[in-house]
């Protein structure tokens, strides 16, 4: 007995097996734990080792970055079967009656892998035979070097053309769809539209206006544009009409060239605008023809009397002179070795509106002196005459003016010598004479209708108002030089202006640029016409004479007689 527990030899044998059984069960629960542990050890050291792989593949791509952005790439190079073809597309070009005169056309372009062919002679010569004067020799060439893939043969071929080719059946060549500019009237105010590349990009003309103001879209293929059309102030059959008058009076009086426009007085829209010869929009080479230059915006010429209208205006703003008041133009003026003298009649006294009526030169150079060289000089700013101008269809040739501007000068700028200035500028400011007194900006694109024009006034009304008498009466009295271009029903005013062609040894008599300047109908003038002829032939209707009395105002005549009905007018002048 011990502390009063009695041990039997039974007990304590069951005490032992029980002692031993909880030893073994320890035992396996902690191998347990330890195998579990293991597992996760083994599972994170896996992780570890993929974070630690991916962690070097970035860094290495990293360096690699950044060396090749410390080289600058300079030798990357991609190798490609064909360029990547970027060309632009267009809206396209209506007049101001939603008539379509420019816009984009789907068309196939012909293409070559060179490393394919196996002729060369036999695919020009097929070609020859569907391309009419195909250069076969640059044909051969371009297909001799087999390291190329693609060459171009010819770009914006016709449906039946491709047809054609195809059927040819010679497996190195393929087709690329790619956009051209179509003008579907042809030569018809083909100085105006300008003119495009081979990828569509604006060379000149209200093509690269549209450039110029990002209205074109950059693209690769052939897709069409969803720009809206660009709605111009031209009308198709006004422009169609005066383009052909214009045509038969280069015949008729055997001329070098010629040009004209008509124009809204109030708005500055250029309705109609030619210079002839003209140029087809789809031929780019002819812009480099001399004998096709745009006279009447790219060019600037000594215009002659038409100028007159300016200095009477001039004279008569000032306020010393007025329509009636009488000046003596008996004696020519002398500038030293210089004389002045009028050519066509003689008399002592002449009126204002008898020297505007009868254009002498003298009694212009004495308006002219009576108001000063730095007035003159300053009318002819005021009307914008002596500045740059520009319009969508690109600049207009800069003004010459006089190197000095004394009183000789001062003389003969006020009969349309010494100072040269491109047509469409002048017309500008001869509106400016018969709107009232607004100067206006010339424009090729359509007015809102209903919003009134933002203009300056730098003339009176009562000076406009006089110098629109003026023209009616040198069109209707029969006192006049411009009565010629007189329309029956139509009042129909105007100026005409003969001015001798400078040469290497002073002016040319016989070669002179003829001129009219009219508008209708001048009770209220909505419309200014300008016709010049080049170096017109003294034929026997005009009775061998050269001055614009004989062409230019009969031309004047043709013209508006047969633009002013489509423009809303017909016979006594009433609108339709």
């Amino acid at each position: 007995m011990s502390n009063g527990v009695i041990i039997t030899p039974g007990l304590a044998a069951d005490a032992l097996r029980q002692e031993a059984a909880g030893g073994f069960q320890t035992t396996r629960a902690e191998r347990a734990d330890d195998v579990a542990r293991g597992e996760k050890r083994a599972v994170r050291v896996r992780a570890l080792v993929a974070i630690g792989c991916m962690a070097l593949g970035f860094l290495s791509v990293g360096i690699q970055l950044m060396r090749l952005a410390a080289n600058g790439g300079a030798d990357l190079r991609v190798s490609m079967s064909a360029p990547i073809a970027t060309s632009f597309s267009r809206p396209e070009i209506v007049d101001r009656n939603g008539r379509l005169m420019a816009g984009d056309l789907v068309m196939q372009s012909l293409f070559a892998d060179p490393s394919v062919v196996l002729d060369r002679d036999e695919v020009a010569e097929k070609l020859s035979t569907v391309l009419p004067g195909v250069d076969q020799e640059k044909i051969r060439k371009n297909l001799s070097d087999k390291a190329k893939r693609f060459v171009w043969v010819r770009r914006g071929l016709s449906t039946w053309q491709a047809q054609q080719i195809h059927e040819l059946g010679l497996p190195a060549l393929s087709f690329r769809k790619e956009l051209r500019r179509a003008y579907p009237l042809g030569r018809t105010a083909g100085h105006i539209l300008g003119s495009v590349d081979v990828d569509n990009k604006g060379l000149s003309g209200l093509e690269l206006y549209l450039d110029e103001r990002q209205n074109v879209d950059r693209v690769h293929g052939a897709s069409l544009s969803a720009r809206p059309a660009v709605r111009l102030s031209l009308d198709v059959a006004v422009q169609y009409g005066l383009e052909e008058e214009l045509s038969e009076a280069m015949k008729r009086y055997s001329a070098k060239a010629a040009l004209g426009l008509v124009m809204d007085v109030h708005t500055g829209e250029i309705v109609a605008a030619a210079s002839l010869p003209g140029i087809d929009p789809h031929n780019v080479s002819q812009r480099a023809d001399e004998a096709r230059i745009d006279r009447l915006m790219n060019g600037t010429f000594e215009l002659g009397s038409v100028f007159k209208m300016f200095t009477t205006a001039m004279a008569l703003e000032g306020g010393k002179v007025h329509t009636g008041t009488e000046i003596d133009v008996s004696q020519p003026l002398r500038f030293g070795r210089y004389q002045i003298k009028d050519h066509h009649f003689s008399g002592r006294f002449l009126s204002v509106e008898d020297v505007f009526l009868k254009s002498s030169n003298v009694g212009s150079g004495i308006l002219a002196l009576g108001e000063g060289a730095e007035r003159q000089r300053q009318f002819l700013e005021q009307l914008g005459l002596t500045s740059a101008l520009e319009t969508e269809a690109g600049f207009v040739a800069q003004p010459r003016l006089p190197e000095r501007w004394g009183e000789l000068e001062t003389v003969t700028v006020a009969y349309g010598h010494g100072l040269a200035v491109a047509p469409m500028q002048f017309a500008a400011a001869a509106a400016t004479l018969v709107n009232g007194g607004y100067r206006i900006k010339p424009t090729f694109l359509r007015k809102s209708e209903g919003k009134p024009p933002k203009r300056a006034r730098v003339i009176s009304p009562e000076t406009s108002g006089a110098i629109r008498r003026l023209m009616r009466e040198n069109v209707a009295s029969g006192r006049g030089t411009g009565s010629r271009a007189d329309v029956p029903g139509l009042e129909v005013g105007g100026k005409t202006g003969t001015a001798e062609i400078p040469g290497a040894d002073g002016y040319e008599e016989k070669a002179v640029i003829a001129s009219f300047v009219g508008a209708f109908p001048m009770q209220e003038p909505r419309y200014l016409t300008l016709v010049s002829l080049f170096e017109p032939k003294g034929v026997k209707e005009t009775r061998g004479a050269i001055t614009a009395g004989w062409n230019a105002a009969p031309t004047t005549a043709r013209v508006i007689a047969r633009v002013a009905p489509l423009l809303g007018y017909r016979v006594g002048g009433r609108e339709e």
